[in-house]
């Protein structure tokens, strides 16, 4: 995939990919409602401006053109597996609540995923109106809400991220909007695992952690040029950027 313009980094610690992307050589900028690093270029609300754009209203996205990127890391408590424990009653945060207290909260819980399920799906209107180029970035399983629950299908999928550097295993799904993923392959195992449900949580409904959502600039880079650049590293994989497929599946073709 060619670059010719800027790539927009949304939603929470995108700015590790913002500076990856610098480090590459291409202009990058991010933009999250949260500064807690002092280093988002734009502190905004994402949602509110998806909202403007889609109701057509002015917005970021005015300033967007086709020759950038936007990448999205959008947020994921409300899709993911862990979600659905709720709406069966048997998650922890539900053990010591009457069946009576166990609806309400429930009851909110699914209000709070249709608002997010609407963003989502409002950012996937917006960037097919103005065909600008967009990758969205969630947790996979087979459980998650978005796997049968959203009109396009991921181009990528991430089997274990820990492969190419990241402090996780965490499989994570890719679509791929008005553009398709390169394929490539990048083997870095140097990285420590943490376990993801001793991990801090968020301060905030529908946000995740910072620990929680860490990404390593090392597996920024090595997706970005597996995946956006078709970068060979040598240095890294020492391997054909063709090589190595069973950690990740990239489903569709390339650009």
């Amino acid at each position: 995939m060619k670059i010719e313009g800027k790539v927009h980094c949304f939603f929470e610690q995108s700015g590790t990919f913002k500076n990856e992307f610098i480090k590459l050589g291409i202009p990058a900028e991010d933009y999250d409602i949260q500064n807690n690093f002092g280093e988002t270029d734009h502190v905004i609300d994402l949602f509110a401006q998806i909202d403007a754009a889609y109701m057509g209203g002015g917005s970021v996205f005015d300033t967007i053109k086709k020759t950038d990127l936007i990448i999205a890391f959008f947020p994921c408590i409300y899709f993911c597996e862990n979600n659905a424990m709720y709406f069966k009653g048997v998650h922890n945060n539900l053990k010591t609540q009457s069946e009576y207290n166990k609806t309400k909260i429930i009851i909110q819980r699914a209000k709070d995923r249709e608002y997010f399920y609407e963003k989502i799906l409002e950012l996937y209107g917006v960037v097919s109106k103005i065909g600008a180029r967009l990758i969205i970035e969630n947790p996979f399983s087979p459980f998650h809400f978005l796997v049968n629950n959203f009109p396009a299908e991921p181009a990528v999928i991430d089997k274990n991220r820990m492969e190419r550097g990241d402090y996780f295993v965490k499989p994570t799904q890719y679509w791929f909007i008005n553009c398709s993923p390169t394929r490539g392959f990048t083997y870095q195992n140097d990285k420590q695992q943490k376990i993801l449900n001793k991990a801090a949580r968020g301060k905030q409904a529908g946000l995740c952690s910072e620990e929680r959502s860490l990404i390593s600039p090392d597996y920024a880079r090595n997706f970005i040029c597996d995946f956006i650049l078709g970068k060979y590293q040598p240095e890294i994989s020492g391997e054909s950027l063709f090589g190595s497929e069973y950690m990740s599946e990239l489903i569709g073709g390339t650009a």
